[in-house]
């Protein structure tokens, strides 16, 4: 059983095995001890697979807007629908937030992702050259809006 439920400190340390073994310049203790005890902007989830932490996910409330800073699956829990339970349930704050969006940037060579995210109805709107620290790879800058986007648009 997949459950998703908020971080909580004592999730750091499964959570930091889960970075560290999808990113080449993984964040440290501290970046996520700020994140769930101090930025009133975060959003943070852990995917539990019978009780142990299989991946986690983040996002900051920006004004009215959702950022989505960084989505980890631990290799051997990829595929069971675990990145799609993360969106469903970002979409779901958003909109209980009334946010007019959600952003993240995503490598131009992760297809993976980036198909994931275009099932959830993000769209390409722009690049970030050599985002990527590790690669100096292009990140793609997605995009999916809410109904009440358009009361913003003409503002």
């Amino acid at each position: 059983m997949i459950e998703i439920l908020p971080m909580t400190m004592e999730d750091i340390d499964d959570v930091l095995k889960v970075e560290e073994s999808c990113f080449h310049i993984p964040w440290t203790r501290a970046d996520f001890e700020r994140e769930v005890s101090e930025n009133k902007m975060a959003i943070y989830f852990v995917a539990k697979v019978d009780g142990k932490i299989a991946g986690y996910a983040g996002m900051w409330h920006v004004v009215n807007e959702g950022q989505i800073t960084n989505v980890a699956v631990a290799p051997e829990y990829r595929q069971l629908g675990i990145g799609s339970l993360f969106m469903e349930e970002f979409i779901k704050v958003a909109q209980e937030r009334e946010m007019i969006g959600i952003t993240l940037e995503v490598k131009i060579s992760n297809y993976t992702a980036q198909k994931l995210y275009t099932k959830y109805g993000f769209k390409p709107e722009g690049f970030r050259k050599n985002y990527y620290k590790d690669t100096n790879e292009d990140a793609v800058i997605m995009w999916k809006y809410f109904e009440n986007y358009e009361e913003y648009e003409n503002v």
